[in-house]
């Protein structure tokens, strides 16, 4: 009787409706949404030739090209906004010569885009261009009077226009019709010279320095710029890209190009092989020679550079 008392007593408290359950409700937040896409990109490409007893004959020599690449977009319904970090800087040593700089980039770019629709391809947009070097160049072997410098030059685009993103096939185009274009040389020696197109000094007819050259020239002109980046076969991906500018008041019609075409070929996660050329003409820059032993200026000429390069890379 005790026991069947007991039972009793315990299921009555079970079911009474003045007991209360406890309920655990366990919650997950939601990943937080971004609308931002980061991708950072570092490398080194790397060549040596080393001869012992080479009958044909040849000089050792080891080059490297340390190399950064940062892109920050910003992409939601009708706004679009690019951002582009990319850093070179590649030195050759051989033997009997010392070290030469082989490559020398920075450059800036910034896109801000706005649209009316979120169906349309073209934006209203506003572009940045920033564009210097790290260290001193040289017209070899004189060694003694650079022929530029870190901001000597230092370019500057700043403009307003339109951009058509095709973000399926890699392509984008932007053009502006108002584009300021500012041109720094911070060596005064450069400037006096009148080097990259900003004013040179002054002098009398007896050589006497009136005026020193001035460090800062800016344009304003039309600017149109493409790129047109994909994949083109397995583990080959083509980046493509080119800028015309024109300025209004000086030489109008008188096109300054950069054209850069490249070739990046996977072999693995981490190491990868490049292929490209890079063609600048620029009518401000006058070409420089050696000739017996003195510094000549000529007329402007066509800048060409070809790369070929294997090496390591990690994007993270």
């Amino acid at each position: 009787m005790r026991l069947k008392a007991c039972v009793i007593a315990l299921l009555c408290i079970l079911f009474s409706p003045t007991t209360k359950a406890q309920v655990l409700v366990t919650t997950t937040l939601p990943d937080t949404i971004t609308n931002w896409e980061r991708t950072n990109t570092i490398g080194l490409d790397l060549n040596q030739v080393a001869f012992v007893n080479w009958n044909v004959g040849g000089n050792n020599s080891v080059a490297g090209i340390a190399k950064g690449h940062f892109i920050r977009k910003y992409s939601k319904k009708y706004l679009n906004w690019n951002n582009e970090l990319i850093l070179k800087y590649g030195l050759n040593r051989q033997e009997g010569q010392g070290t030469r700089k082989t490559d020398d980039q920075i450059e800036l770019n910034s896109t801000f885009g706005y649209r009316t629709d979120t169906v349309s391809n073209w934006y209203y947009g506003a572009k940045y261009n920033f564009k210097t070097q790290f260290a001193n160049g040289y017209n070899y072997p004189n060694t003694t009077e650079e022929i530029s410098g870190p901001f000597s030059p230092a370019y500057i685009f700043l403009g307003i226009g339109s951009e058509y993103i095709r973000k399926d096939l890699g392509f984008n185009l932007y053009m502006s019709p108002l584009t300021a274009k500012t041109t720094i040389v911070t060596d005064n020696r450069l400037a006096d010279q009148g080097a990259f197109g900003v004013p040179a000094a002054t002098y009398d007819a007896d050589g006497n320095l009136l005026t020193h050259g001035k460090n800062v020239r800016t344009e304003v002109g039309i600017l149109i710029t493409n790129q047109y980046k994909h994949q083109i076969f397995t583990n080959i991906m083509l980046d493509n890209r080119f800028t015309f500018y024109t300025d209004y008041i000086n030489n109008f019609g008188n096109i300054d190009v950069d054209w850069q075409m490249q070739l990046d070929l996977t072999v693995n996660q981490y190491v990868k092989a490049n292929v490209g050329m890079h063609m600048i003409y620029d009518d401000d820059i006058k070409n420089k020679v050696e000739k017996d032993g003195v510094q000549v200026t000529e007329g402007p000429r066509i800048q060409l550079k070809q790369m070929l390069g294997v090496g390591l890379s990690y994007t993270f």
